[in-house]
């Protein structure tokens, strides 16, 4: 009996990324049977070790302060669920959105933002002189997808995963030019490539970039009162979430606590949702868009409308300075950093404290980077402890 591939019941529109006019994998292999490209690189990366270890990885607030706060994985299960409802109403590839909805933070460090500007920190601070220093830094982005070409190991044939150039394109969203002309020099006209000729990447990749920004405004809203850092009474300072806030109580006036809470965000991501769909394809009919390729050519045509963008900039402001900048979050940041440094110097000047398979590399400080960025919040605390006997998070 013939096999014939999943199929999403959605009609792709034009412009839609088709996997079966992808650019292809790195390494050359058959189709599978049942399962298109993009549903395949989707399938590589719930499987892969990177994906896992996201559920032990600071969204921000570590995992040891709280059982129901998001980490990297529970936020990249948004990402993917917000991606494929606007997807699916955009026509655009759902499974393609999922995929780099689910890989977008492979490469991320523990502890947030805090551990790559410490682990970057680090790594700048190193001169060829010094070490053999491959000059790239580190930038999650660029790790994520690092991630996935090379550092995965689950296939007899090829290091990392092999994915489709459609999702490793999605995966690095932001990217320095320095580390695109090496990339580029790489890999000619390939992933890095429209970070050096100002181009867009599919629309798929644009749709998962706006799904993330969506995602962590509104859960970070959650976790932020769920912490007692932030209070509702805050909030209503923040003309975006507190017009949503009221729509709730109109609706349920005796409304209070966490499920006017819930509500309120409910509201907010139906309407961004909307508000996304409904300008994105505003753009798309005005630049008449009749293939993949087209959308690559101008500047990015997923968007909120002026008037949300504006007020979605005032509530990352608000979350800027109230929660990921609290005396409480910083305190915490700031034992991040430590533990991060602390662990790369070690390594540096100890390599017989790094396993064997990450001491054979011929850049050691690339090496201790990779370990460090692959590890869980938990384990860079405890291996923290192990190495010097202090308690960084009591």
């Amino acid at each position: 009996m013939e096999r014939v591939p999943e199929r999403s019941v959605q009609a792709l529109a034009p412009y839609a990324s088709d996997p079966a006019q992808s650019r292809g994998r790195r390494y050359p292999e058959a189709e599978a049977p049942t399962r298109t490209a993009f549903q395949r690189d989707r399938d590589r990366v719930i499987h892969s070790t990177a994906f896992r270890r996201l559920v032990y990885k600071t969204q921000v607030f570590l995992n040891h302060e709280g059982d129901l706060f998001r980490t990297r994985l529970t936020h990249s299960l948004e990402v993917a669920q917000l991606g494929r409802s606007i997807a699916r109403s955009l026509q655009l590839n759902e499974d393609l959105v999922e995929a780099i909805a689910l890989a977008h933070d492979l490469g991320h460090t523990p502890f947030g933002h805090a551990g790559q500007d410490a682990l970057n920190a680090c790594m700048q601070s190193l001169t060829p002189s010094e070490h053999a220093v491959d000059g790239w830094g580190f930038e999650h982005n660029l790790q994520s997808l690092r991630v996935v070409d090379e550092l995965e190991e689950r296939y007899p044939a090829f290091d990392g995963l092999n994915l489709c150039f459609e999702t490793r394109e999605g995966i690095l969203k932001h990217c320095s030019r320095a580390n695109a002309q090496r990339l580029e020099r790489l890999e000619p006209q390939g992933v890095a490539a429209r970070f050096l000729s100002g181009g867009s990447p599919s629309l798929e990749a644009q749709l998962c970039n706006l799904a993330d920004e969506i995602a962590y405004n509104a859960h970070d809203i959650d976790d932020g009162v769920r912490s007692g850092l932030l209070t509702l009474e805050q909030l209503g300072d923040v003309p975006l979430f507190e017009h949503y806030r009221q729509q709730a109580l109109q609706a349920h006036p005796a409304l209070a606590g966490r499920r006017l809470l819930f509500e309120s965000i409910r509201l907010m991501l139906s309407d961004q949702v909307y508000d996304v769909i409904d300008h994105t394809r505003l753009r798309i009919a005005e630049h008449a868009l009749d293939n993949a390729d087209a959308a690559r050519l101008l500047s990015p045509l997923v968007a909120f409308s002026p008037a949300m963008r504006d007020r979605s900039q005032v509530l990352k402001t608000f979350l800027l300075r109230n929660l990921y900048r609290h005396p409480q979050v910083m305190e915490t940041t700031s034992r991040a950093r430590r533990v991060v440094s602390d662990l790369f110097e070690r390594y540096m000047n100890a390599p017989q404290e790094l396993p064997e398979a990450h001491g054979r590399s011929q850049h050691h400080a690339r090496a201790v980077a990779d370990y460090i960025a692959g590890m869980t919040d938990r384990f860079a605390i405890r291996e923290h402890e192990r190495l010097f006997g202090a308690v960084v998070f009591p």
